[in-house]
């Protein structure tokens, strides 16, 4: 029996021979895997690193673009406001026209009729004048007289109203 156990005890070893084999054949898949993972790690840091530096930038330029429109809109509604109160402006004085307009044309109609009459008066006043110029250039001797023109439009009565 004691064969027996010489050879359990062989057989043992060479069972753990054979599982430290397999171990080291393992761990050394494994070494070599790791070392491939750890230069693809290296390799994703140093890409990361461009990308980081990258958006960085991008986050820089991005912020002084916000800014710069930032002012450009603030002066865009300075520009929006003035072109607003012009605009407000513009509208008052059409109103104040309007009105002004309006009331013209109500106190023309109002005085129609003094109007009428002034322009009345001032055709005889021309009337006299020219005939006066006329009488000038005859330079008559004696009394003229003068036959009404037909054509001619009476003056109103001053006392009718």
């Amino acid at each position: 029996m004691e064969v027996l156990l010489y050879i359990a005890a062989i057989i043992a070893a060479i069972a753990f021979l054979i599982l430290c084999i397999s171990l080291a054949m393992t761990l050394g898949s494994l070494k070599t895997t790791l070392r491939s993972v750890s230069e693809t790690m290296d390799n994703v840091s140093n890409q990361l690193e461009g990308i980081t530096t990258e958006t960085t930038e991008l986050l820089h330029k991005t912020n002084a673009l916000a800014v710069d429109i930032q002012q450009k809109s603030e002066k865009l509604n300075t520009v929006v406001d003035a072109v607003k109160g012009v605009g407000d402006s513009v509208s008052n004085l059409n109103s104040s026209v309007r009105r002004v307009s309006n009331s013209i044309t109500v106190e023309a109609e109002r005085n129609s009729d003094k109007i009428a009459q002034v322009v009345q008066w001032s055709n005889v006043a021309f009337g006299i004048i020219g005939k006066v110029k006329d009488m000038k250039a005859e330079k008559s001797t004696g009394w003229t007289v003068y036959q009404p023109d037909p054509n001619q439009k009476r003056l109103p009565n001053p006392n009718r109203h």
